[in-house]
């Protein structure tokens, strides 16, 4: 889960993922917060057992953070890895769902776009253009995915190692589509399962 200024929403979000999956364990990732968050992460992971806290020098974009986080995860044998935004926007309630959707799979992803999915309170602009990305992916790349830019997803440990994860230099959008289009043409299996998401803002005043 990275994190960058945070503050007001990392306890609460912590707290909903480890009562959402009790026997996970949960990496923070802070990109050297100015707001203090890694401050926090590390007075929650003193606290719990199960919080580990990754502290970077610098603000280096999301795709970085999690691909930082996937090999902290592969170096300690985690069978399942799985990434999702600090701010609320993911529903931690429906972590158990979505790891779930791995017994028949190598990638689930936390899918808005189809029944079942949708977004709550987010601008015209930002539907359109994740819309849009998506609808480009089907066309122009056949990739048979709803939700290809989703950050809401759940990956086998197996499924990241096969991918070639050293030789993924993409960010934002482009990254989550990226390691999607590495997953379906290394022939893995990719599920969607219906997920909701809230726009940040809206999230942290929840």
């Amino acid at each position: 889960m990275p994190t960058y200024n945070e503050r007001q929403n990392l306890e609460s979000i912590t707290g909903r993922v480890r009562a959402a999956l009790p026997e996970a364990d949960l990496l923070i990732v802070d990109d050297n917060s100015p707001d203090g968050t890694g401050d926090i992460a590390d007075k929650l992971a003193e606290a719990d057992p199960h919080v580990q806290v990754m502290h970077r020098t610098e603000k280096a974009g999301l795709g970085r953070a999690y691909m930082a986080g996937f090999s902290w995860a592969l170096e300690r044998d985690y069978g399942v890895i799985v990434e999702m935004d600090a701010d609320g926007s993911h529903l931690p309630e429906h972590l158990p769902v979505l790891v779930g959707a791995l017994a028949h799979a190598d990638l689930a992803i936390g899918s808005r776009w189809m029944p079942g999915g949708r977004v709550v309170n987010w601008p015209r602009s930002r539907e359109a253009l994740s819309r849009g990305a998506n609808i480009y992916t089907r066309l122009m790349l056949g990739l048979n995915v709803r939700d290809a830019t989703a950050g809401f997803r759940a990956y086998r440990a197996s499924t990241l190692r096969t991918i070639s994860l050293d030789q993924v230099q993409s960010a934002g959008y482009c990254f989550q589509i990226d390691l999607t289009m590495r997953v379906a043409q290394a022939g893995l299996k990719i599920v969607e399962v219906p997920s909701r998401s809230w726009n940040g803002n809206t999230a942290r005043a929840r």
